[in-house]
């Protein structure tokens, strides 16, 4: 047993707080619209120039001009804004994003991020990740734990070009909850059904008691 991507997104959502501007990533962290906790007031950013997204449409209710930084289409609310990049920008580079929750290739357990290319593979582009993790107040990462080939993607070091040194706070995987600590990775919760013994021998990442 462990997390699918829907119990992933949901076990992240419940990192958000009251009151806070939050950046969601490609891919799972797109989920974690559908799960704020209700009665919370969370407002979502999308770095191409959204302020306030709603959850994800329903069937035949799309709207192709309402997008996330992911192409998916997304709904709005009462009180969406839109603005051009550079504005979008400034937000994250000035400290107003209170957290992101990314998704990635690799973390190391010192923190480091690698989650915008694969060397030899065709890229878009870097997206917003970058300024994302140096930018916002608390950065963490939601992925599986294990690539295609049962390889950890957790690390000592990353072995991809990185996105930021450092700067990974809590990671969320389908296995369980892991905090960067000094030393190394502290085991915070394991998914239902998952043993410690089992994140462990899936971890290549120093696990602190």
């Amino acid at each position: 047993m462990a997390w699918d991507r829907n119990q992933m997104a949901a076990r992240a959502a419940q990192e958000l707080q009251d009151g806070w501007y939050v950046n969601l990533g490609i891919g799972i962290p797109t989920l974690v619209s559908n799960y704020i906790p209700e009665g919370m007031t969370v407002t979502l950013q999308s770095e191409n120039g959204m302020l306030g997204m709603g959850p994800f449409p329903y069937e035949g209710e799309e709207d192709p001009d309402l997008i996330n930084a992911g192409k998916q289409t997304i709904t709005e609310l009462p009180h969406t804004a839109y603005f051009d990049s550079a504005q979008s920008f400034a937000m994250i580079r000035g400290g107003k994003i209170a957290m992101a929750i990314l998704g990635a290739m690799e973390v190391a357990e010192n923190g480091d991020l690698a989650n915008w290319m694969i060397p030899g593979k065709l890229v878009k582009g870097m997206g917003g990740a970058m300024d994302l993790v140096a930018g916002v107040g608390r950065v963490v990462v939601v992925m599986d734990h294990a690539n295609k080939h049962g390889e950890s993607k957790v690390l000592k070091a990353c072995t991809l070009p990185l996105t930021g040194t450092g700067v990974v706070d809590r990671i969320i995987t389908n296995l369980g909850v892991l905090d960067v600590v000094e030393g190394g990775l502290k085991l915070v919760e394991l998914a239902e059904g998952v043993t410690e013994e089992e994140l462990r021998a899936a971890t290549e990442a120093t696990i602190v008691n």
